[in-house]
Formats: C-alpha cells, structure tokens, sequence
C-alpha cells in the first residue's frame, strides 16, 4: 500500500468516526415517548385504575428525575400474579426506561427481554420495543444479538425507513461483513429519496468506509465526488486524491490537489510537498518553486536537504538558475556527499560564476561519493577553461578521460584547449613579430633623422 493509500485510508477513518456514533440516545428516547403516549391510550382503555395511577405516580417520578423513587414505585407494582398481561407490559415498558435514563443498559435490556416474552404483547408494542432492543445491544457491543434483534424488527416491519437499514450497516462494519454493508445503506438511501428525505452526508462516508475496504478504488472515486458536489471538505479531496493514485489517474491526480490547495484546504508539510511535486508533473516547475519557497518561509515545510534539493530542482526547471543556487548551497551545506555540490557547480557555470564554479565542483570531488565523478571533472574543467586556466582545465578533462564513457567529450576539450593555447602562442609570436617590426621602423626613422 503506497502513501496515497494509507492518506485514503487515514481520511475514511475520519469520515466514520462520526457516523458510528448515530443517535441511540436520542432514537431511543423518541421511541419511549411514543411508547409512553400509546401507553397512556391503553391504560385508559384496558388498565385497571389503580395500575394506572401508580403508573401515573411512576412518571411524574420520571419527569423529576426521581430514578430512584420511580424504580421502586415500579418494582413494587410488579406483579405478574396480579396484574394482567396488558398491564404487565406497560409496567415494563417503563422499568426499561427509567433503566435506560439511570444509564442501567443491561438491566434495561433484561427488562425488555421479559417484556417480549409475555404472550400476548401487543404487535405495536412488540415491534418497537424489539427495535429498541437492538439499539440497546449496540451500544452494548453485543453485535450479533444486536443483528438478530433487528432482522426480527424487519420481518415486524412492512414499510422500515431508512434509519434502521444505517444501523445494519453499522452492525455489518463491527462484524467486519464490509461487502454486507453496501445493500444496507443503499437501501437507506433509496428509501430516503423516495420519501423526499436527505441523504445524509455519514450515510455516503459509511458508503465510502465499505467499499474502501474491499479495495473498490472506482466506487470509493465515485462517493467522493458526490461528497465534494454536496459537502465540500479537505479530507475529501485527499480521499479522491488517494482514489486517483489507486486507479492509476495520476493525470487528474493533480486537479484533486489544485482544487484543495486553491480552497485552502492543504495544512501538513507532505501535502505542500506532494503539491510542488504534482506542479513538477504537470510541467508547472516556477508554481512548485514558490509554492515550496513560501512555505520554508512560513515554517511549514522544514528546511531538509530533500526540500531543498526539490526547490532547487523547481527553480532549475523554470530557468531561473540564480534563484536555484540559495537552495542547492543550502541543500549541499547538508549532504555528506558531493553530488549536490556538483549540481550547484553546473549551475555557477550555467551563469559564468566560474570561480565559484571551481570552487563548488572541487568540493565534490574532495566529499566523494558521488554518482559520476568523471563527470564533476568535465565540469571543473569547463570552469578552469572560462577562467583561462588551461593547464588546470587540461588535467581535469584527461583525469575525466579515464573513464570510458567520458573520453570522447574529454578528448575534444583537451583539442580545444590544445587549439587555444597554440592560438594564444600563435598570437603572441604575431604580438611579438609586430613589436619587432615596430622597433626596427623607429629606429631606421632615427637613423634617417640623424644622417
């Protein structure tokens, strides 16, 4: 798995975290105040008046927060040898739920169990309190009796909404059953549309989670534009970032970046670097250069060899070898090696610094290591032979020489240093012959004068 990868993986992790902890609280509690209002129709109809009151008594305790005093108001009315079935269950029905408020998960799981098991429950009844169940025995982390208790609710259910098919999906993830996650939320969100619903935004990051993980790249493309269409986010570009290197699309690689870079959505040093880098693909090198000179500046990006090595690479290519060389003397001021200085020697030559030039490949040399020291020589030669030092520049191109795939070069360096010294000797006998002349004619002038 390359970086790219690990950067997707990293962003779907994010992009779940949110979704995991979908509302139980809050579903539950609006299940129980349904519960409570179709329970207060039935003890009108079918519960004794005196349950009734005490159930009453119950949850005015409840309203204030009196737990403690509810649940033994509760308890002490429990009795399955005296109370009927109907009364039974709305007696439970709220034991589980001041349980659930006294945040007594698994007493209030008890509690709905025995409520589930009286024969007669109610259907309306048996079908809520069996999804609040399975709510319960997620938050529980009790995940395959969580799913039993949901597909039960589902066969109770004609016309579910698109909710419970999120919190199978949930229950999928934790059972690591990735690719029985994707018919759940897709079936969630085909209901939500049909209902004129939103599709919520976790719903496609759950999405995205599943089909990341069973490496489906297209799929995991796909959500994230429909993502960026609706919820625009930086994780998300790096998300369809990560997609694009994983699909091999390293042409659209660059626009994922770009867009993100030109919202201010890049924060972190291997971002800008991967930036600059994706400018150098795209033949873009005075954009890297900047944008990896700003951010040194800034702190951002740190000051390391590898960095500068990549600025001056930026600026080289953007043909602005004078601002290179800050970055390759800072880069090859770091390096324990001299190819660096024998980069910065080619680019002193590039703008007729030759001493320096002399003096950076020198350098190279004398820190060794490098990849083709014949062809540091070839430089240090070229710099000798501006400077007009041709015996120096002489040794340079026949020390160069000795390396096969070098002699060619060196050979004709050495004819056209050979070629200017014999044109230098050459004009010095003519410099020479002239003044010779010269002084024969002046004097013949005063001889002449003096006769």
């Amino acid at each position: 798995m390359n970086t790219k990868r690990g950067i997707s993986l990293q962003l779907c992790t994010v992009l779940l975290a949110g979704l995991l902890a979908f509302g139980n609280a809050s579903a539950q509690g609006s299940g129980q105040a349904e519960k409570e209002d179709d329970t207060k129709t039935k003890q009108a109809q079918a519960v004794s008046k005196e349950v009734y009151e005490k159930i009453n008594k119950a949850q005015e305790l409840v309203d204030a927060k009196e737990f403690n005093a509810a649940l033994r108001a509760l308890n002490n009315l429990y009795n399955p040898d005296k109370l009927s079935e109907y009364e039974q269950a709305n007696v439970l029905n709220y034991l589980g739920f001041v349980h659930y408020q006294m945040e007594n998960i698994n007493e209030a799981i008890r509690t709905y169990e025995r409520m589930l098991s009286i024969p007669s429950l109610e259907p309306q009844m048996a079908k809520q309190t069996t999804f609040t169940m399975a709510q319960l025995l997620t938050v529980e982390e009790q995940y395959p009796r969580a799913m039993a208790m949901l597909d039960r609710w589902f066969t109770l259910e004609p016309n579910p909404a698109a909710e419970p098919f999120i919190l199978k999906a949930q229950l999928h993830y934790h059972s690591n059953q990735y690719a029985q996650m994707v018919p759940a939320i897709e079936n969630a969100m085909r209901i939500a549309r049909e209902r004129d619903k939103p599709v919520k935004e976790n719903w496609y990051g759950l999405l995205n989670f599943a089909y990341f993980q069973q490496e489906n790249y297209t799929k995991v493309r796909d959500i994230q534009k429909i993502l960026l269409q609706n919820w625009p986010k930086a994780r998300y570009w790096k998300s369809l970032a990560g997609a694009y290197t994983e699909l091999g699309e390293d042409d659209k690689l660059i626009y994922a970046y770009d867009a993100a870079f030109t919202q201010g959505m890049l924060e972190k040093e291997t971002e800008f670097v991967t930036m600059a880098q994706l400018f150098l693909q795209a033949e873009v090198p005075y954009n890297a250069a900047k944008l990896i000179e700003e951010k040194m500046a800034a702190g951002i990006v740190q000051k390391t060899e590898k960095n500068y090595r990549l600025l001056a690479q930026a600026w080289q290519l953007s043909m602005e070898d004078e601002k290179a060389i800050p970055a390759q003397k800072a880069a090859a001021g770091l390096s324990t090696n001299g190819d660096l200085d024998h980069r910065l020697a080619n680019s002193y030559l590039n703008i007729g610094a030759y001493d320096d030039c002399v003096t950076s490949a020198n350098t190279a040399l004398r820190k060794g290591s490098l990849k083709n020291k014949d062809n540091a020589q070839i430089s240090l030669g070229m710099c000798l032979y501006n400077l007009k030092r041709y015996g120096d520049s002489k040794k340079a191109f026949t020390d160069a020489g000795k390396v096969p795939r070098s002699q060619r070069i060196s050979n004709q360096w050495i004819r056209v240093i050979d070629a200017e010294v014999e044109r230098n000797r050459q004009i010095r006998l003519a410099e020479e012959a002239a003044r010779e002349k010269r002084k024969e004619l002046e004097e013949r002038r005063a001889q002449s004068g003096r006769a």
